[in-house]
């Protein structure tokens, strides 16, 4: 069994008050394995993000580091990586001890529903597995999950897990296209998968961004835990014997022919 803490937190435009609320989501962690926060923990989607992203090691992954190493707990979490005339959205990876262990950048960008994040954001190459808290996870981030064959890649990479964050924007039918694409790339590829959004903020934000509804989904496409819509940490099991019972069951990756 592995715990995984779902940290569906708001985000704020302002770096040190996200890197707070990781703090505090952190020590309600306890007993977790590995703490899973959204895409854009850094700072919220805008324009501001080419003027507050930072090299990796800046000031928030520095301080997302030390938080990590201070609860001995692996964390990833989604930050914007400061390059040359465009930013990187980024998925850091720490280990318990702090220490970064891979960097995803986000390979689909989000050119869709009228938004245009490639006006901003440079996009990735390369898909990414890490091996974290006794498992090999292989990382996605928000758009990634309309793809599957990204997920088919991480899958040849040898992933024993998904760990999809996200931001995914609010708007007609959106919340139910999450759900369903979270579910059908776990079930696909017989996968535990675990997806964390931002919690909706509407405080801090007018543009009412984040449906929350972070998840784990187990290899047959069950919901196994619904974070719902308001900020907070919950605790799940990935259950390792589930996924050779699935898989006995539905051998769809042995079957494969493409």
């Amino acid at each position: 069994m592995t715990t995984i803490a779902l940290c569906q937190i708001p985000v704020s435009p302002d770096p040190p008050t996200n890197l707070k609320r990781v703090k505090e989501a952190l020590a309600r962690a306890e007993g977790a394995d590995l703490a899973i926060f959204p895409e854009a923990t850094l700072t919220r989607y805008g324009r501001r993000i080419t003027e507050l992203a930072e090299p990796l090691d800046g000031p928030f992954v520095s301080g997302l580091a030390e938080a990590a190493g201070e609860h001995g707990l692996p964390v990833i979490a989604g930050v914007f990586e400061s390059g040359d005339d465009r930013v990187r959205n980024t998925a850091v990876v720490l280990d318990a001890q702090g220490a970064l262990r891979a960097a995803y950048r986000k390979i689909h960008l989000f050119d869709s529903f009228g938004a245009k994040e490639s006006d901003l954001v440079a996009p990735g190459a390369e898909p990414v597995v890490v091996e974290l808290a006794g498992l090999r996870v292989g990382l996605a981030t928000c758009y990634d999950l309309r793809f599957p064959e990204l997920f088919r890649a991480l899958v040849d990479r040898g992933a024993e897990l998904f760990a999809v964050i996200a931001a995914w924007g609010s708007g007609p039918l959106k919340e139910e296209h999450w759900v369903t694409l979270v579910k059908a790339r776990a079930l696909e590829n017989t996968m535990w998968t675990a997806a964390v959004g931002q919690a909706p903020n509407p405080a801090e934000s007018s543009d009412g961004y984040g449906v929350g509804r972070s998840m784990l989904v187990d290899p047959l496409g069950v919901v196994r835990a619904d974070a719902g819509t308001g900020p907070g940490v919950q605790l799940v099991q990935v259950d390792h014997e589930w996924t050779a019972t699935a898989r006995a069951t539905l051998p769809c990756l042995q079957h494969r022919v493409l």
